[in-house]
């Protein structure tokens, strides 16, 4: 009986492990693009960008002409050979490889250096990349090349002061206009939406679920759509070049909004608006003391919504904004990517860090709220 009894509990424990261990899984592998990320905002260039890719940011040391540096390792040699100066002809003062034929036969040209053997590493001393020095090289033996675990904590300063480009537009001014197109949009967001919603949710009027309807409808159009007409109307205010068109547009609400507040008015009990209504409560009275109180979950859901929206726009900004001190992050990031001289793809994934750290920290504080409004909108009681 005991063996029989004991059989359910196991079976509940195994399938909760199982569970446990596919969640844990899979939420690795949604973290994995941002842990890679992060990782490779720490590393030089060329561990950025090696084949096959290294996951831990790394430093390489040896020495060379007997000074101890930090080096990069450039290739394997495939065959021997020797490391020589050129002291004579045309290259008098430059560091060679050549073979054992080539070193015969340009005999005193060459100071030999030392030999070399196939499986031996071509390294060259790391330099920041403001230094316009010729890198020092050499070949050395794979075993004296010294290795440490070294994060490349300078790799964000260097971004961030390298986001605004030739034009030298400061991080922080990036910063400040997407806080802005961000902040007054979530107010716009906020308001408009819960003014909309009440009319729908509480309020008796002839057409409203017809209207409203229309309005859920609207969900349908995309944005590219009505990306010429917006354009035309901004143009015809004289807005095109600022900030506005990005934030006025939440001023006017939007129907995933405005569905999210009306079902959770739905479920805010009739009697509180009665018994307002009773004590003499106007509408926009009951509305402000009584109906938004009670709705902070939901408010500070579509609040989150609309900041993670404006944070990550880069249409609208790549649309509207014509002057490089205007860009939000988003912008100025892409144009960070596009810049002269090639990617620094280190500096462009700590930039990349930088920026996507907010709307992680945002979330992890509005966590609870923000799943709070979901899971209670629409229920009743």
């Amino acid at each position: 009986m005991a063996e029989a009894s004991s059989d359910p509990a196991l079976r509940r424990a195994t399938k909760r492990a199982v569970i446990y261990l596919l969640i844990v899984g899979a939420a690795l592998l949604f973290a994995m693009p941002f842990v890679w990320l992060v990782a490779s905002s720490l590393k030089p260039i060329e561990q950025a960008m090696s084949l096959p890719p290294s996951f831990v940011p790394r430093a390489h040391y040896a020495s060379i002409d007997g000074v101890r540096l930090e080096i990069t390792r450039d290739y394997l040699v495939s065959g021997p050979g020797f490391v020589a100066d050129v002291v004579a002809g045309e290259q008098l003062g430059r560091r060679v490889f050549v073979n054992a034929e080539e070193a015969a036969k340009r005999g005193t040209e060459l100071r030999i250096v030392h030999a070399t053997q196939p499986g031996w590493w071509h390294v060259s001393e790391r330099m920041e990349a403001t230094d316009k020095r010729v890198p020092r090289w050499d070949i050395v033996e794979a075993g004296v090349i010294e290795t440490k675990i070294r994060p490349r904590w300078e790799n964000y300063p260097a971004a961030l002061n390298r986001l605004g480009g030739t034009d030298r537009v400061s991080f922080w001014r990036f910063l400040g206009n997407t806080l802005l197109v961000c902040v007054l949009g979530v107010v716009g967001t906020v308001f408009s939406n819960a003014i909309v919603a009440y009319g729908f949710a509480r309020l008796k009027w002839k057409g409203r679920d017809a209207f409203f309807a229309l309005t859920l409808a609207t969900m349908m159009v995309p944005f590219p759509v009505l990306m010429v007409p917006l354009y035309g109307v901004f143009r015809s205010l004289g807005l095109i070049g600022s900030l506005v068109p990005l934030w006025l547009p939440a001023f006017f609400g939007s129907a995933f909004n405005i569905f999210l507040m009306r079902q959770f008015f739905r479920s805010i009990p009739e009697e509180l608006s009665e018994a307002a209504r009773i004590d003499g409560c106007s509408e926009w009275r009951i509305f402000w003391r009584i109906i938004l109180p009670l709705s902070k979950p939901v408010l500070i859901t579509a609040g989150v919504f609309h900041f993670l929206y404006a944070w990550n726009d880069f249409l609208g900004p790549l649309l509207y904004l014509t002057r490089t001190e205007d860009y939000t992050l988003a912008i100025a990031l892409q144009s960070f990517q596009s810049q002269a001289g090639g990617v620094q793809w280190h500096y462009l994934m700590a930039a990349s860090t930088v920026i996507i750290l907010p709307v992680i920290v945002l979330f992890f504080f509005a966590q609870k709220t923000f799943v709070q409004g979901i899971a209670t909108t629409g229920s009743k009681g």
